[in-house]
């Protein structure tokens, strides 16, 4: 392609065209630069007395100020108290007096007196509802319901105590098998032994029961709860059958 300026439109000289071109050009774009916009695009005005606040900055040094006088003075005042012993004279010794002490005195007294009369009919006056007649119908309410009821009472709880009696009938008779194993191997071992040994040893355990006899006591006390303990387990199931 030619390198000289090539016009859209014909024309006679090129030069022309193009010098003519480019000025039209220059001032299209003149206008385009210098052109005003038809809608106000431009930020708000900000004013100063919006977001800086004078007045208020004003009574707030006021303020501090006062403040500021104020602790300088009661500095001052603590200083001289400290630096000397102070010349407040803080002994009061005005009489309180008042005009109408006696009748506030006897209203008083009149007000006592009618309370305690209340409160002497309140404590001499009898119940119209007696108590004691309702747990006697309460009482008896319940036997009926435990005549007529399948289970008895609180059986969760019996059962509760039955497991513990078992319980401890177990870790008694565990005990006593334990106990009588011992003794076995004891006799064994006595048989075993010489007779001058056997006499010793008997010697030791007499000696052993004559130093502790509480816990002969003991077991006659546990024997004893034992028996009533299965005395009550036998009451519980006859009336469970019952």
């Amino acid at each position: 392609m030619h390198k000289s300026y090539q016009s859209i439109l014909p024309c006679q000289s090129r030069i022309l065209k193009e010098r003519w071109d480019r000025k039209y050009y220059d001032e299209h774009r003149d206008k385009v630069r210098e052109a005003k916009s038809v809608v106000d695009t431009k930020p708000p005005t900000t004013y100063v007395h919006l977001h800086l606040k004078l007045k208020k900055l004003q009574l707030e040094e006021e303020r501090l100020a006062t403040v500021e006088r104020d602790n300088r003075i009661l500095l001052e005042k603590m200083s001289q108290i400290m630096r000397t012993k102070g010349r407040v004279d803080n002994h009061n010794d005005y009489i309180s007096r008042s005009l109408n002490k006696e009748k506030r005195r006897r209203e008083l007294i009149r007000v006592t007196q009618e309370n305690q009369e209340i409160l002497k009919r309140i404590l001499a006056r009898e119940p119209e509802y007696n108590h004691l007649e309702w747990d006697k119908e309460w009482e008896e309410n319940e036997n009926f319901m435990d005549n007529v009821s399948r289970y008895p009472r609180d059986w969760w709880e019996l059962e509760k105590q039955e497991q513990e009696m078992r319980k401890q009938e177990l870790k008694e008779r565990r005990k006593k098998d334990s106990k009588k194993s011992k003794s076995k191997k004891r006799t064994k071992s006595r048989e075993e032994k010489s007779p001058e040994a056997r006499e010793e040893e008997q010697e030791e355990m007499e000696e052993k029961d004559e130093e502790r006899p509480e816990d002969k006591h003991e077991d006659k006390s546990e024997e004893k709860d034992e028996e009533k303990s299965e005395g009550e387990t036998k009451a519980e199931e006859a009336a469970t059958t019952a």
